[in-house]
C-alpha cells in the first residue's frame, strides 16, 4: 500500500492510519502547500466569517486552492466532491470533512457530488454484499443530509447503482494509468485484488463528471482527510492528458480516537463514537478513554477542538482548565459525554425529518 512512515513509525495510507502523525511533515512528503494567511483571508472574505476549522488549522493544506479561488473571483463555478465507503455507521470523525464541505457549499453555491464507493468496500471485505452496502448507503446519506446540505445542489453517486455515470470516464482514466504506477502508488502486487486495481479509476471519475456534462472545463475541489491524498495525486497526474482541469484539494487533519489513536476508525469501534451510539454507550466509551499524562494532547479535548465547540474562548478555557488541573479528568469526561449526547440527539432529530427526501435523492 501507499505508505508514509515517519520517524515515530507512524503509518498513513488511504486504508490505514496509525501512530502519531506529523501533519507538517506530510506537507513536505506529499508536496502539498500549507494554507497561508492570503488563502485564509480570501475564504473569510468570501463567506463573511472565519470558519472555526480554518481558524484552528483543522484544514491546513491544499493543492491548487488558490486557482479555485481565482476562478471564483472571475465569476466561474466549481464543483465539490467528497464521499464515503458505505460499510457501517458513520462516526464523529467522518463528520469533520462533511461539515467543512457544507460550509464550502453554503459559501460558493457549489454543486456537491457525493460518491458512495460500495464497490470498493465489497472488493475489500469478503462479508459485504450489495444488500448490506445498500442499507448503509441509505443510513449514511441520512447522516450527511442531516448536516444541512442543499438537496437541490447535492447529487449522490452510488458506484454500483450509478455506474453508467462514471464508467465512460473511468475507462478514459484507466487507459492513462499503468500497472507499474498502481503498484508504486498503492503497493499492489500479484496477489492484489484485480478489482481494487481498477477502482481508483472509478474514484477519479467524479472529478471530471461536471466537465463532461458541461462540455467545458469545470474545476473541482475535494475537501478530505490528507490520508486520501494518494488518489488525487494519481488523478491530477493524468487530468491534463484527458483535457480536464486538475482536481484541487483542501486537506484536513483527522479526529483522533478516544484512546489517542491517530484517527478515529471503524476498525477499532471502542475508540469511536458512532451516530448510532445510545447515550449509555457514549458515556461508557468516554469513561474508559485513555487520558495521557501530557494533558495538552488529551484526546477528549480534541473532540471540542475539532467539532463540538465553535467558540475559541470556550475551547481555550477547556484547554487551560485541563492542563492547569483546575478540573479533574472525571469532570472533563462527564461534560464531554453530555456534549456528545446533546450533539447526537439533535442530529437524530434532523435525520427523522428528511427521510423521504433522501430516498428520492438516491434513486
Amino acid at each position: 500500500m501507499y505508505r508514509v512512515i515517519v520517524a515515530n513509525k507512524a503509518v498513513l495510507t488511504p486504508w490505514e492510519v496509525s501512530g502519531k502523525i506529523d501533519y507538517d511533515n506530510l506537507v513536505e512528503k506529499f508536496g502539498t502547500k500549507p494554507l497561508n494567511h492570503g488563502d485564509l483571508d480570501r475564504m473569510r472574505d468570501h463567506s463573511g466569517r472565519f470558519h472555526f476549522m480554518l481558524r484552528r488549522g483543522v484544514f491546513y493544506s491544499h493543492r491548487d486552492l488558490d486557482k479555485i479561488l481565482d476562478h471564483h473571483d472571475r465569476g466561474g463555478k466549481f464543483s465539490l466532491y467528497t464521499g464515503r465507503g458505505p460499510s457501517g455507521p458513520v462516526h464523529l470523525g467522518h463528520l469533520i470533512p462533511w461539515i467543512f464541505t457544507k460550509h464550502l457549499q453554503d459559501t460558493y453555491g457549489s454543486k456537491l457530488l457525493f460518491q458512495f464507493t460500495d464497490d470498493e468496500k465489497m472488493l475489500l471485505k469478503e462479508d459485504l454484499d450489495e444488500t448490506i452496502t445498500s442499507h448503509w448507503v441509505h443510513e449514511n446519506a441520512l447522516d450527511l443530509m442531516a448536516l444541512g446540505f442543499d438537496p437541490d445542489n447535492t447529487e449522490f453517486i452510488v458506484n454500483m447503482r450509478h455506474a453508467s455515470k462514471l464508467f465512460p470516464i473511468a475507462l478514459k482514466v484507466a487507459k492513462k494509468i499503468t500497472g507499474s504506477t498502481m503498484r508504486a502508488v498503492f503497493g499492489f502486487n500479484d496477489q492484489s485484488n484485480l478489482g481494487m486495481m481498477f477502482f481508483p479509476s472509478m474514484q477519479a471519475a467524479p472529478c471530471f463528471l461536471e466537465s463532461e456534462r458541461a462540455g467545458e472545463p469545470v474545476p473541482c475541489l475535494i475537501p478530505a482527510g490528507i490520508d486520501q491524498d494518494p488518489y488525487w495525486r494519481l488523478t491530477r497526474d493524468i487530468a491534463r492528458k484527458l483535457g480536464y482541469p486538475k482536481p484541487a484539494q483542501i486537506h484536513g487533519r483527522m479526529l483522533p480516537g478516544l484512546t489517542g489513536t491517530a484517527k478515529m476508525s471503524s476498525s477499532q469501534p471502542e475508540t469511536a463514537i458512532y451516530m448510532t451510539d445510545v447515550p449509555e454507550l457514549v458515556e461508557k466509551k468516554i469513561e474508559y478513554a485513555n487520558v495521557p499524562e501530557d494533558r495538552a494532547n488529551c484526546p477528549l479535548f480534541q473532540f471540542h477542538y475539532f467539532l463540538l465547540t465553535e467558540s475559541d474562548e470556550e475551547v481555550e478555557w477547556i484547554r487551560d482548565a485541563c492542563t492547569s488541573n483546575r478540573r479533574s479528568c472525571l469532570e472533563c469526561k462527564i461534560e464531554l459525554a453530555e456534549d456528545v449526547n446533546r450533539f447526537l440527539k439533535a442530529h437524530r432529530r434532523r435525520k427523522k425529518l428528511i427521510g423521504k427526501s433522501v430516498e428520492t435523492m438516491l434513486e
